[in-house]
C-alpha cells in the first residue's frame, strides 16, 4: 500500500504523524511511504531521516496527496487541503468533527473514508491513538498554568506550591480521565491542593488508590462545580465525550465568581471546551482574558513538545496503519472492532451512529456503506 504523510499546516501544529522508526517498519513490510518534503523539522526529524529509514521525499503535499492510498495526519485537513481529498483515499487524522462542520462537510463531498483517531478503540474499550496525547497534555497543563499564574504573566501571582507558612494554590480539575489523572499528578508533585471533580465514583476511587499528596475528590453536581470552581487558582477542563460535543459544566456566571488573575486552561476545547467562556486558541496565541480570569484554551497542547508528541503519536499509530496496509480497508475493519469504530465517514455518508447524532445528520451503518465503495472501484 502507498502511505503518505504530509507537513501540517493547521496553525500552530508541529507534529507529525509517523516517526522513521514506524516508517521503517511499514516499508520493511514491502509497503511505499511517501513524506513530504519538511514535514518533520518541527519534530526534530530531517528528510534525511525520512530517507534513511525508506521513504520516498516528494516536495508537494500534492503529490503525496494524489499518489497515497493512505494518508496520516494530525490535525484534519484545513480548508486549503479539501480539494486535494477524493474518493479514492483513505484518511487518518485527529478530525473533531461535531465541531468542525466545513471539514464534515468537506469529507462527505469527497466521499473518502476517513477515520477519527480520537474515536478508534483497543479490545478494552479504550483509546490507543488519543490515549498519548492526553497523557501529554495532562502532564503539560499544571505547568502551564503555573505559567500563568505568574505575575509577569498577567496572573495573580500564586505559587501553586504555597511556600513555608503559606498556603499552596488550588487546583480544580474537572474529569478524572487519562488527562485529569495525569494533570493530578503533576499538580501534586508541585504541592498544590488539588481537587479532582468526576461522576464516575469509581474513577475517583480509582484516583484516590494512587494515594497522591494533596489530592482530594469530589463527585459531580452542578453545585459542587461551581463552588470548587470560584475557589480554584488554576481550573483544568479534562472532559471528552467521543465524537460528541463537550458539555459546558461551568457557566459564564461562575467563571466571573473566579477572582481576577486566575487560570483557566480548558483541554478538550477542539471538542467545544466544558467551559462556557472557553474560545480555540493557537500556540502562536494562546491566552484570552474573559470575566477577568486568563483562559488557555490550544486546541493542540501537545504540539508544545513535538519531539515528544510525535514519537508517541506515531508508537500509537503504527499498529494501526500497520493493519491496514496490510490486509487492506474492508478486511481490517472486519478483523477489528476497535478500527472499525474510528470511520466516521465513509462514501458520502455518517457512519458513526455518536456523530451522527451529536450533528443531526442520517447515520448509516458502515456494513451497508462499504460494499458499496469495493463496487465504486
Amino acid at each position: 500500500m502507498r502511505i503518505g504523510v504530509v507537513r501540517e499546516v493547521a496553525a500552530g501544529e508541529s507534529r507529525v504523524a509517523l516517526a522513521p522508526p514506524a516508517v521503517h517498519e511499514l516499508c520493511r513490510a514491502g509497503h511505499r511511504v511517501l513524506v513530504e518534503s519538511g514535514a518533520g523539522v518541527a519534530s526534530g526529524i530531517s528528510d534525511a531521516d525520512y530517507a534513511a529509514a525508506g521513504a520516498r521525499v516528494l516536495e508537494e503535499a500534492g503529490r503525496v496527496y494524489r499518489e497515497a492510498e493512505l494518508l496520516v495526519k494530525v490535525q484534519g485537513p484545513v480548508p486549503e487541503e479539501h480539494p486535494r481529498l477524493r474518493e479514492d483515499l483513505i484518511l487518518m487524522a485527529f478530525l473533531s468533527l461535531p465541531v468542525n462542520h466545513a471539514l464534515m462537510e468537506a469529507l462527505l463531498a469527497s466521499r473518502c473514508v476517513a477515520f477519527a483517531m480520537e474515536a478508534i478503540r483497543d479490545g478494552r474499550g479504550r483509546l490507543p491513538v488519543l490515549t498519548p496525547m492526553s497523557e501529554i497534555a495532562g502532564r503539560l497543563v499544571p505547568q502551564i498554568g503555573a505559567h500563568y499564574l505568574q505575575r509577569q504573566s498577567g496572573g495573580r501571582g500564586i505559587l501553586l506550591g504555597g511556600a513555608t507558612g503559606v498556603l499552596p494554590g488550588r487546583v480544580v480539575i474537572l474529569g478524572s480521565g487519562i488527562v485529569g489523572t495525569a494533570a493530578a499528578r503533576v499538580a501534586s508533585g508541585l504541592g498544590a491542593e488539588t481537587v479532582v471533580v468526576d461522576r464516575d465514583l469509581d474513577r475517583l476511587r480509582a484516583l484516590e488508590a494512587l494515594r497522591l499528596r494533596g489530592v482530594s475528590t469530589l463527585a459531580s453536581s452542578r453545585l459542587a462545580i461551581q463552588e470548587a470552581a470560584a475557589g480554584a487558582d488554576l481550573l483544568i477542563g479534562a472532559v471528552l465525550v467521543v465524537s460528541s460535543r463537550t458539555p459546558a459544566l461551568v457557566d459564564a456566571e461562575t467563571v466571573g465568581l473566579m477572582r481576577e488573575g486566575s487560570v483557566i486552561v480548558d483541554v478538550d476545547v477542539d471538542y467545544g471546551g466544558c467551559i462556557e467562556t472557553s474560545r480555540p486558541t493557537t500556540l502562536e496565541d494562546p491566552t484570552f482574558v474573559e470575566r477577568g480570569v486568563i483562559h488557555y484554551c490550544v486546541r493542540n497542547v501537545p504540539a508544545a513538545v513535538p519531539v515528544t508528541s510525535t514519537q508517541a503519536l506515531s508508537n500509537a499509530l503504527l499498529p494501526h496503519v500497520r493493519r491496514i496496509a496490510a490486509l487492506g480497508l474492508t478486511d481490517a475493519l472486519n478483523a477489528d472492532e476497535g478500527l472499525r469504530q474510528g470511520v466516521a465517514v465513509a462514501e458520502g455518508r455518517v457512519v458513526d451512529p455518536v456523530l451522527a447524532r451529536s450533528t443531526g445528520t442520517e447515520y448509516h451503518p458502515i456494513s451497508s456503506v462499504l460494499p458499496l465503495h469495493l463496487e465504486a472501484r
